[in-house]
């Protein structure tokens, strides 16, 4: 099937010419190619478009969940009737398996696997083994993290038709072998039920997923296939042939288990034999203890903790070798596309050496056999082997994608909204904070919003505290500040409960914002990462959706690159108003169409215009704080003495400087009601929270609800001590 575009609207200013550009290129055999795109000039649209035309399976790569999820919901609208799968890493929570030398100090694996999330995992590679080519899979970095083997998972896919003979036990058979669990108890997904001739099976995931089948024979015959209502038993509809794909990615066959298990143990001898000759007998009781019981488990079970460690020998490859991974599954002419290239390959290029550091640790003191170096994320060498016709797609993209796309680059610099680049003014430091403050007084009066960015953590609180000080609505914000707050600070600054954010490096990909109609850049001329040209560039951007957008560099010297940032935004400049002009467009600010970011945190307002806080949000600040340490909306505790004033803080600012409304827990301490109890139904509410919002794609308020949920188990544990 080929891809098939739905989209109201056309192609317009510059997509036309990049979306010609881009297809001609690839058709010609260049492998590499860019489109530099300005914020909000709509890359993603021009892509999709180049995808509809190309028609190839689609990699689609970007450097974190959030921005993936954003990616995966405008893809799926784009193309409705084509397969558009999600891929990336299925950890509500990871600790990794670590060794710290210098204290002596041993951490174990500590994990949380999200099912839904490894439900469309498992879909991926399910529907890329199928034989389909209209398949896009949006993915992080993860998809370059160690998989189980294409082949063994495509070997254990059980393939049946009406007619076929097959002995009814070894159905069952390769049932288990997939993984699939036999149960006498309602089906859930994952697991089969056998009555009589007559097998009932509840599919793991994707197109079949919560479906149930069920499999009638007549002797050694397939005598009917059919899916049926997994509560009533009713037939819902007549199938000729049906296709189930193993449960899980790491699945392997009994020759290679039987082969794997010979082979650990003789590495395992040659690694004792090492260690003694070394006079390190601590080091070779302890390899030889682990890698033993190990071995158990997985004779007996087919698993163990830290099974991964052993990958190369269930996938049978040799030492040294990189780990299969997504790409594997892709046929060979596939098309990649790199969002964001100018951070997303350098976090691919990263990602080995981080891992290999402490897998040595491991592997030195006789935590892990040497073989646990070869379960790791690809080295950006093979990644390069591994990619076929690419992408790279960013405002700012970096040498090394010019280098490779040989100065061939697709611009997109016309807006479909007609707006054009925020100018660049520079202004002398003297003075400076009287300056930005009349500028934003400016602003405010018209009801638009101020972004501005300081160049340490330290100056961002300090300059937000004087801003308070002189009657300046503001909030800043940095990586210490929690996720989920950081999400509720730009829905607030978005809702009008602030005018000013400040901040230091949060301010550049993904962030929305149509009603910041200024951007001050403090310390412009501290050259540096923060202040490169990519960075001045991205921060620019910010405000390029708003009509009124003006961006002001504070610097008493004019850098490189502010040099290069300010003649390349003028001809942009140049370029957009001249288009303005022949095709008689006015701008228009971009629409306000949410961040995105979390439909966990919407907010309403009262009849009163005082903000109403998501339920959700609100327990978990408000609910868990009153149990945990007895805060109030006002700085006394229970006992009537001052309570910590930045906890106090903490607790307040997601909700602002007025009263909360809502509901309060009246009935907790003191009332009838134990501290265990409330404990029990909020860690119960923080894990439905958790699970709802990654079910949803947001991961950051999953992520906070994950850590609430861990911080009450711990008060819990505590209390009970």
């Amino acid at each position: 099937m080929d891809f098939k575009l739905v989209s109201d609207y056309a192609p317009m200013g510059d997509q036309p010419a990049a979306i010609s550009q881009l297809v001609s290129s690839i058709d010609h055999g260049s492998k590499h190619n860019t489109l530099l795109g300005v914020t909000g000039s709509g890359k993603t649209f021009t892509v999709a478009n180049v995808i509809a035309q190309v028609n190839k399976p689609t990699l689609v790569l970007s450097h974190n969940k959030t921005l993936a999820a954003q990616l995966y919901g405008e893809f799926k609208n784009f193309f409705p009737e084509n397969a558009v799968e999600y891929f990336v890493s299925y950890y509500d929570y990871y600790q990794p398996e670590a060794y710290l030398p210098t204290t002596d100090t041993y951490i174990e694996k500590d994990l949380s696997i999200n099912a839904e999330i490894e439900k469309m995992r498992l879909s991926t590679t399910a529907t890329l083994l199928s034989g389909r080519r209209d398949v896009i899979v949006v993915s992080s970095v993860s998809c370059l993290y160690g998989c189980g083997n294409p082949q063994d998972f495509h070997a254990t896919a059980i393939n049946i038709h009406v007619g076929q003979i097959i002995n009814y036990k070894h159905l069952l058979y390769k049932l288990v072998e997939a993984l699939y669990t036999r149960t006498e108890r309602e089906l859930e997904p994952a697991t089969f039920r056998v009555t009589g001739d007559t097998i009932d099976i509840m599919a793991a995931f994707g197109e079949f997923g919560n479906q149930c089948f069920r499999v009638m024979f007549f002797d050694n015959e397939i005598e009917a296939i059919q899916t049926i209502d997994p509560v009533t038993g009713h037939r819902i509809q007549s199938l000729d042939n049906l296709t189930l794909y193993p449960t899980s990615l790491f699945v392997t066959t009994k020759e290679r288990i039987n082969s794997a298990v010979q082979q650990i143990y003789l590495d395992l001898g040659h690694q004792i034999e090492f260690f003694e000759s070394q006079g390190r007998m601590v080091e070779a009781q302890r390899i030889k203890q682990r890698v033993e019981y190990d071995l158990e488990m997985i004779k007996e079970l087919g698993y163990c903790p830290g099974i991964e460690n052993y990958s190369r020998y269930f996938d049978g490859r040799e030492a040294g070798s990189r780990p299969f991974c997504l790409i594997d599954y892709f046929p060979k002419d596939y098309l990649m596309v790199v969002d964001e290239s100018h951070v997303t390959l350098p976090q691919v290029h990263a990602m080995f050496g981080g891992d290999r550091a402490r897998k040595e640790n491991l592997v030195e003191y006789g935590f892990r056999l040497p073989a646990a170096r070869d379960n790791r994320p690809v080295t950006f060498q093979e990644f390069e082997q591994l990619q076929s016709t690419s992408i790279y797609v960013s405002a700012t993209p970096a040498d090394w994608e010019l280098m490779k796309s040989e100065g061939v680059v697709a611009e997109q610099l016309i807006r479909p909204t007609g707006l054009v680049d925020p100018p660049l003014e520079v202004r002398v430091t003297p003075n400076q904070i009287d300056d930005l403050i009349e500028e934003i007084d400016k602003r405010v009066k018209n009801d638009d919003k101020i972004l501005v960015t300081t160049i340490t953590k330290r100056m961002a609180e300090e300059l937000s505290k004087y801003f308070d000080r002189v009657g300046i609505r503001n909030r800043y914000i940095h990586s210490d500040v929690d996720t989920l707050e950081r999400i509720q600070i730009l829905e607030d600054l978005r809702a009008g409960m602030f005018d000013v954010l400040v901040g230091v490096n949060l301010l550049r990909e993904g962030l929305d914002l149509p009603e910041v109609a200024l951007v001050a850049i403090l310390d412009a001329d501290k050259e540096g990462f923060l202040r490169n040209v990519r960075s001045l560039t991205q921060i620019a951007g910010r405000a390029a959706r708003h009509a009124q957008g003006n961006v002001i560099l504070y610097a008493d010297t004019c850098t490189d690159s502010m040099r290069y940032a300010i003649e390349q935004s003028n001809r942009r400049r140049e370029k957009q108003v001249r288009y303005n002009m022949e095709h008689e467009m006015l701008p228009r600010n971009a629409q306000k169409s949410g961040t995105g970011q979390s439909t966990l945190l919407a907010n309403t307002t009262s009849g009163e215009d005082v903000p109403v806080v998501h339920p959700i949000v609100e327990d978990h600040y408000m609910m868990a704080a009153d149990v945990a340490g007895g805060y109030s909306t006002d700085r006394k505790s229970p006992s009537g003495k001052d309570q910590d004033p930045k906890k106090a803080k903490s607790l307040r600012k997601p909700f602002g400087d007025k009263p909360r409304p809502g509901r309060i827990i009246e009935d907790g301490i003191g009332s009838g009601i134990s501290v265990g109890e409330d404990l029990e139904a909020l860690i119960t509410r923080a894990r439905e929270d958790m699970e709802r919002a990654a079910k949803s794609l947001d991961f950051l308020a999953a992520a906070k609800f994950r850590d609430r949920m861990y911080e009450l188990q711990k008060l819990r544990d505590e209390n009970r001590k």
